[in-house]
């Protein structure tokens, strides 16, 4: 198990040795130390194929930056994942809110692989899921458009700025950043995507309501 870090405090990300429980290749990874801080329990880190080695795998991260173990996975995942490890959480039973029914919903097989199957890396490059703190629980953004993501969440709760309930910002690259608000249950989110250069802002608004749209009839059912 490797517990190697460094933090840079002043842009707060971490960087984390992983290993490939595979093939032991071994790399340093930056993460936002936001994603970390925020867990109750562990964070998952999900590695695609190309990061680190020729493998897929999971690191399960602490709150204090150690990496506590590592998980083979049989999927392929398009980019780096995050998200909380609710597992012993569950077995604890504390989780009987309206934040741990949409938790176990967003965690569940069925969600995470249908927001896996709608990054295609052409069109769709990242998919993410906020509290309106800005407290990332899913994400497949790339670490920089991620780490920037929750500085401006930081910003807005610092200014205490209003609530705006739909975005869309144009990178110089002209990729596109949309974030809606939206409800599930009594949860309320941010959910976010990012779009290629080539997806125009129609279509980037229609794809982002479609997949709400079906992802609240599935909460719903």
């Amino acid at each position: 198990m490797i517990n190697e870090l460094s933090i840079d405090f002043e842009n707060h990300m971490i960087d984390i040795v992983v290993q490939c429980p595979i093939c032991k290749g071994k790399k340093n990874l930056e993460i936002p130390s936001q994603i970390i801080n925020q867990s109750n329990q562990l964070s998952t880190v999900s590695i695609p194929s190309g990061l680190v080695c020729k493998h897929t795998f999971q690191a399960f991260i602490d709150k204090n930056f150690k990496v506590r173990g590592y998980q083979k996975v049989d999927f392929e995942l398009s980019s780096m994942e995050f998200y909380e490890d609710l597992r012993e959480s569950q077995r604890n039973n504390v989780y009987e809110n309206e934040i741990g029914k949409f938790k176990r919903f967003l965690f569940s097989d069925e969600i995470i692989n249908s927001l896996r199957n709608c990054i295609d890396g052409k069109e769709i490059l990242g998919m993410a899921f906020f509290t309106l703190e800005g407290k990332v629980l899913y994400s497949s953004l790339n670490i920089n458009t991620l780490y920037n993501t929750i500085r401006e969440f930081e910003v807005r709760n610092e200014k205490n700025l209003i609530q705006v309930k739909r975005y869309f910002l144009i990178l110089a690259n002209n990729q596109k950043i949309f974030s809606q608000y939206i409800e599930f249950g009594e949860f309320p989110l941010i959910a976010t995507l990012i779009f290629s250069d080539m997806v125009r802002l129609g279509m980037g608004d229609l794809l982002l309501r479609k997949l709400l749209q079906d992802l609240l009839k599935k909460y719903e059912n």
